[in-house]
């Protein structure tokens, strides 16, 4: 039996999480009282027909103060039974979260009239800490929009995942931030800058004119080697140990252009080795 437990903040995608593992296959309960968790797989294990055989759980904030507490201990219980069992948490930052508040005209879960969204939002991560300090997966939806965080979710939690290894290229730009989410990063703000260029600052790393630019710097190419050399090496380690996804970041300082680049280059040349091969530019969104 494979149990997935989808958590985290109002207006981070919880709804969006469930309804992928739905359409995956999975039987979908929102808003279970965690305690019933292991009542619950009690009754699917002798289940007929094996319609309950991959379960997945939504559990946020509405649960009782006590279920929350008791989150980590409930889940060792369960994992006891021999139930596989991952937790995905879905958080974003306050002011997406306020801002997606705000277009929906939604009532958050642990708002009332004496408490502002803000300070809601701000409980409700103080409440949920018991689930997201034990996470298998915590997913940060800010700079997602529905399709990509679809993708994301398929990405880390398909039930394929353990076939090969998925890899994923972001692009992003420094004086954004960097992504919470990569496991390998390198800094490619060393190459010619294309933004410098007036015929090249309104293209981006995917328009052929960038290419052809970067095409031509031998330090572009040797960038590119150097990048090529470390995952050759080091991707089938994780492959060796049943690592389901790596993600690769690659930042220049706008995200726009080298990293773009770069990004597309080192996915094409992995599309033939792994399985399923994903590019995501954070800046181009």
């Amino acid at each position: 039996m494979q149990l997935i437990v989808v958590s985290g903040l109002s207006g981070a995608g919880k709804s969006v999480g469930l309804r992928v593992f739905e359409d995956l296959g999975f039987y979908c309960i929102d808003n279970l009282p965690a305690h019933l968790l292991p009542h619950l797989l009690a009754d699917a294990d002798i289940a007929a027909g094996g319609r309950y055989e991959r379960l997945a759980v939504g559990v946020d904030a509405r649960a009782e103060s006590a279920d929350i507490k008791a989150f980590p201990d409930t889940i060792a219980e369960v994992k006891a039974r021999g139930v596989s069992v991952t937790t995905l948490f879905l958080e974003a930052d306050t002011d997406v979260i306020l801002r997606r508040y705000s277009e929906t005209r939604r009532a958050h879960p642990l708002g009332d009239t004496q408490t502002a969204l803000g300070e809601a939002i701000q409980r409700e991560r103080s409440v949920l800490e018991p689930i997201a300090n034990i996470a298998d997966v915590v997913l940060d939806t800010s700079h997602l929009n529905v399709h990509e965080l679809r993708e994301a979710i398929r990405h880390r939690l398909g039930p394929d995942r353990g076939a090969r290894l998925r890899v994923l290229f972001r692009s992003f730009g420094f004086k954004y931030g960097v992504p919470d989410d990569v496991d390998y990063m390198f800094d490619v703000r060393c190459l010619p800058n294309p933004h410098w260029q007036p015929e090249l600052k309104g293209l981006t790393g995917q328009d052929q004119a960038i290419a052809d630019y970067l095409q031509a710097s031998p330090l572009c190419a040797d960038m590119q080697s150097s990048i090529i050399g470390f995952l050759d090496r080091w991707l089938p380690e994780f492959e060796q140990q049943d690592r389901s996804y790596v993600t690769v970041g690659i930042g220049c300082t706008g995200g726009r252009h080298r990293s773009v680049y770069l990004a597309e280059q080192l996915a094409a040349h992995y599309r033939d080795r792994y399985p399923e091969v994903l590019v995501r530019h954070s800046e181009l969104t």
